[in-house]
């Protein structure tokens, strides 16, 4: 059972979303917060393998409520904002957030995030990294490395498992894309961040954009 803290300022909002997660058989809401500080001691009380905090709440907000769960728990977050704001996407991903949600997510799309955060991976919606990699590859210079130099230490399934992971796939759709077990894919993974030293997943869709492994459309 994936156990989940809600935190939003919204009461219609927090009840909306509970609602929808509660109706499945393997996700259980353990608590609901109106404020960044209830929301860190819900957490601590419940203990979840996954906490939803709204980025815009009174007191303390959740990007910093995200920092302290991030930091003295294991319970992954999950980003909720009306605003798809850049700066909110890298402070949220500073802060140690596994996902990143606008508020209008469809009700299929946000228990998909809560699986796909709480089995361990890493999750965006499309339009948030579409913004991140059109930002970065903008205005951060690049380096000169191409698919052919940079990405000469990884092997064939290892440059495919960094296409998937560009194109935002979980460990889940790059196995049945590659026909291989979800075992095999988290060992290319970690073969694909130590290799090239990044840190997450998120630098691993950084990186193949800006080797050109994957082109901006």
């Amino acid at each position: 059972m994936i156990r989940v803290v809600l935190a939003d300022d919204q009461e219609l909002v927090r009840s909306g979303f509970a609602m929808i997660l509660d109706a499945q058989p393997d996700i259980e809401v353990a608590g609901e917060a109106g404020d960044g500080s209830a929301a860190i001691a819900a957490v601590r009380e419940h203990a979840p393998d996954v906490a939803l905090l709204d980025i815009r709440m009174p007191g303390l907000d959740g990007i910093e409520a995200a920092k302290v769960v991030c930091a003295e728990t294991p319970t992954r977050v999950i980003m909720l904002t009306t605003f798809d704001q850049d700066d909110y996407v890298y402070d949220a991903l500073y802060a140690g957030a596994s996902g990143f949600l606008l508020k209008d997510v469809r009700r299929d799309d946000l228990v998909h995030a809560v699986r796909v955060v709480a089995a361990g991976d890493s999750l965006l919606a499309p339009a948030v990294t579409r913004r991140l990699i059109s930002d970065i590859t903008r205005n951060r210079p690049r380096s000169g490395a191409t698919a052919s130099d940079r990405l000469s230490v990884l092997t064939e399934r290892e440059r495919e498992t960094l296409r998937l992971l560009g194109r935002g796939l979980s460990n889940a759709e790059i196995a049945a894309a590659m026909v291989v077990s979800e075992h095999t894919v988290k060992t290319h993974v970690s073969n694909v961040l130590s290799k090239l030293g990044i840190r997450d997943r998120v630098q691993a869709v950084i990186v193949a954009y800006e080797t050109r492994l994957i082109e901006p459309s």
